[in-house]
């Protein structure tokens, strides 16, 4: 009964835990910032920057890519609220004289991860034939067969 629930919580998770934006910085070259949630990992930020430079690539009408300059950050931490404490303690009188016995407890305050992981890629892209394009990666090959519905729906998750 556990394992079903884990498996839609870690579903849930990934579901749309990656988000990259792009800019043209000339008709052949961007640049791709992608920023991922902290259960991608570093790996998994990178994974979807490298696809983000191939969608990008085809949708500016070229063929192929390659990766000319390469930035990473993890800015992940764990973040813990603040606890309380809480004291009982019993006090008794015998005539003039009190007496007080007491015991505190901290409770510690939940934690929760913050931050991300950031991949930030310079790409250069190629036409068919072009020189240099026998060296760069293809854009439709990396991607796979479902290229085109890759290339319209986009990439938000680091599991794919």
């Amino acid at each position: 009964m556990r394992l079903p629930i884990l498996l839609a919580l870690a579903a849930g998770a990934l579901s749309s835990c990656a988000a990259s934006s792009s800019m043209r910085t000339a008709k052949n070259e961007i640049i791709i910032k992608t920023r991922a949630a902290p259960i991608c990992g570093d790996t998994g930020a990178m994974k979807v920057a490298g696809k983000q430079a191939a969608i990008e690539t085809i949708k500016a009408g070229y063929d192929s890519y390659v990766i000319v300059g390469q930035a990473g950050a993890d800015t992940t931490r764990v973040v813990q609220m603040p606890g309380s404490y809480t004291t009982t303690g019993s006090a008794t009188v015998y005539g003039n004289t009190g007496y007080y016995t007491g015991n505190t407890v901290y409770n510690p305050g939940p934690t929760f991860v913050a931050g991300g992981h950031n991949q930030d890629l310079a790409v250069h892209m190629f036409k068919d034939g072009e020189p240099g394009s026998e060296n760069a990666l293809s854009a439709r090959e990396t991607l796979g067969p479902k290229w085109a519905l890759i290339v319209r729906d986009g990439i938000n998750t680091c599991a794919e």
